[in-house]
């Protein structure tokens, strides 16, 4: 028995989650009807931290399915994405981790696919020429939306920019960094619970 334990926010298990169908899952038997269940706690795992951009990515995301597939199943594997600006730029590769988490899309290092089935290699780009910051696009039809994560409208409180440059230098107490986690977790927390499906911070346009 390992001595370690996982002990994560109890908010991760109150957000929302993402459902898709996988057919090179259900191929291979690794799901039943290929059905595979994402939640924020997998792509806090991915990451290896929750934060604003993290949530926004798997918000517009699933905000992106809802327009496009309505009450069906998303097909992973089956979504074209396009990412505004680069690879290595900023916060994007971030971003289009989280995507390519979900949706499977990649630029070139995806799974290749069996008897020309099931590839998921240049299904992302970056650099894109869109309005937002991210583009989805249904393979089957052609369809697409683009999403925006709008962070600045869920607000943060004053004491975090207060705490954030002496915990970045490893000078807070032990109170002063429990309050700063404290804090940083709640803006993602009230963007998980109460702005997830609020237009003004997950934005999302029919191309």
């Amino acid at each position: 028995m390992s001595v370690w334990s996982e002990k994560l926010p109890a908010f991760f298990d109150q957000a929302p989650v993402i459902f898709m169908r996988d057919p090179l899952a259900q191929f291979l038997s690794a799901a039943e009807g290929g059905v595979l269940r994402y939640t924020y706690t997998d792509v806090v795992r991915f990451a290896g931290h929750s934060c604003p951009t993290v949530a926004g990515a798997f918000l517009m995301t699933r905000a992106a399915f809802k327009k496009l597939y309505g009450d069906a199943l998303p097909e992973r594997g089956a979504i074209r994405v396009e990412v505004t600006g680069g690879a290595q730029a900023g916060v994007v590769g971030v971003t289009a981790s989280v995507v390519t988490l979900i949706t499977g899309a990649t630029v070139d290092t995806g799974f290749r696919g069996i008897g020309g089935q099931f590839c998921r290699r240049q299904l992302m780009s970056f650099d894109a020429d869109i309005e937002g910051e991210l583009r989805f696009r249904r393979v089957d039809g052609g369809n697409s939306v683009t999403t925006s994560a709008h962070v600045e409208h869920v607000p943060s409180d004053p004491r975090l920019m207060e705490l954030f440059p002496l915990h970045i230098q490893g000078q807070t107490t032990p109170e002063q960094a429990a309050l700063f986690g404290e804090l940083w977790q709640d803006r993602v927390k009230r963007m998980l619970l109460e702005y997830a499906d609020d237009p003004m911070v997950i934005s999302i346009r029919e191309d």
